[in-house]
């Protein structure tokens, strides 16, 4: 006799209460097994397939894709110990008790079934939600589709695009982004080049308020952060102009002797550590419950990543213990993971100072808000040739303004200045860098 168990959307942590169901991996009449991903679904964090701790028969699903559901609703019931077509017992659906490993992000320590689902009218009769999950059972006729991104899956769903008609460009015809676009702008194209079809004419005038776009997912997140920050941190902003001519010139010189190339931002990275570590005031967060200000005694520094789906902030962890080199490869990871829309939410939290580079946007300067509940956030504006007195002569140098904003609660202007002077001074001249090594 089948026992038939409810699995609920897990608690996904670091806060995350609801998560949207961008696709489901299981039908109803699959055989499941333990710790298999049942469902991808988007929170405000990242894209995550869930894992379900049960192995047996799918006997209900709920939610349909689209639809946003809070942690703790029901996601399927599976009917475990059920038996299949040819009268044994698979071996997932024997694992009565489950694994009880739901943890989102992390991998399995089994290769999952293969998706298997009844076929009405052979062998055993099709099984109901209601029944007790006994049901025969037919492979998936469906070959793989060669996708990867979770993004090109949801555009070509938005759009009612059957990715099987496609060709990927990629390797191994991996279908790319691009060529979800080529196809949707094409079809786009034989559209206009239809006549139109006479309007009716018009009896009353549209309905005012203009587009109304929901702040949901993660919109709806850094609308959320960026106004707890602004409601409860008193931040302040400080900046300074810096030639970094020499950083420039030292990080050409690093790259032509050979090895992994080392990034602009690993170094500037590099130079915040070294900041931290002399203003420790900066690497900390408030705890208004007991009015302290807690220094953490590691930094994980935060990055702003612009994404296709928005604004994300990876953290790269301990990077106080890390070189440049090592910088620049978990620079280079976790932006491919926010590009795909692969990052946990392991990896966008935790962040004890935040290093924002807006100047890939063409942007001199800004006032960063900070990421709550950090104490602080360094922007760097790019950098471009400007007239620049060098050694008592003008000259055109490479120039960049800094920035930092601080929460005025955890030090004063006299440490924000000194914790920027300093970055400023290793900007210019990195050899300073080296004293503290």
């Amino acid at each position: 006799m089948a026992q038939v168990l409810e699995f609920k959307l897990p608690d996904l942590g670091e806060g995350l209460t609801e998560a949207e169901i961008v696709r489901w991996l299981v039908e109803v009449g699959d055989v499941v097994a333990v710790d298999q991903p049942v469902v991808e679904v988007e929170t405000a964090k990242a894209m995550v397939e869930v894992p379900c701790p049960y192995g047996g028969v799918v006997t209900a699903r709920f939610g349909e894709e689209g639809t946003e559901l809070p942690v703790g609703s029901p996601l399927i019931t599976v009917a475990v110990g059920a038996a299949v077509a040819d009268g044994s017992t698979d071996g997932a659906a024997a694992k009565s008790e489950g694994s009880g490993n739901v943890l989102v992000g992390y991998g399995t320590s089994e290769a999952p079934a293969r998706r298997r689902r009844v076929r009405p009218g052979q062998g055993a009769p099709v099984a109901s939600p209601a029944a007790n999950g006994q049901a025969a059972v037919r492979e998936v006729v469906e070959g793989p589709v060669p996708v990867i991104s979770p993004l090109v899956r949801r555009l070509a769903r938005e759009n009612g695009l059957d990715l099987r008609e496609l060709t990927g460009s990629g390797p191994d015809g991996l279908i790319l982004r691009a060529d979800v676009e080529n196809v949707l702008r094409s079809a786009a194209q034989d559209k206009v080049a239809e006549p139109a079809p006479t309007a009716p004419p018009q009896t009353s005038a549209p309905a005012p308020g203009g587009i109304r776009v929901p702040l949901k997912g993660i919109r709806g997140a850094v609308a959320d952060k960026l106004s707890r920050s602004r409601r409860e941190i008193p931040d302040a902003t400080c900046w300074v102009d810096a030639d970094a001519t020499e950083l420039m010139r030292a990080r050409t010189a690093m790259n032509a002797a050979g090895g992994p190339k080392i990034s602009l931002l690993a170094l500037l990275a590099r130079i915040c550590t070294a900041a931290l570590a002399r203003f420790p005031e900066l690497n900390s967060t408030v705890d208004m419950a007991a009015r302290e200000v807690v220094q953490f005694d590691h930094v994980h520094i935060g990055f702003a990543a612009q994404t296709e789906r928005g604004l994300v902030v990876p953290v790269v962890r301990d990077a106080h213990a890390r070189d440049a080199e090592s910088l620049t490869a978990e620079f280079a990871r976790l932006t491919e993971a926010a590009r795909t829309g692969g990052l946990t939410p392991g990896e966008l939290t935790g962040g004890t100072f935040t290093l924002n580079n807006y100047g890939v946007f063409g942007v001199d300067g800004s006032t960063p808000i900070i990421n709550h509940p950090e104490a602080a956030m360094l922007g760097v504006g790019r950098i471009i040739p400007k007239p620049w007195v060098h050694e008592g002569e003008l000259a055109v140098r490479q120039v960049v303004q800094l920035s930092l904003t601080f929460d005025h609660r955890v030090c004063d202007g006299g440490t924000a200045g000194g914790f920027l002077r300093y970055v400023a001074d290793c900007v210019e001249q990195p050899a300073v860098l080296l004293r503290t090594l």
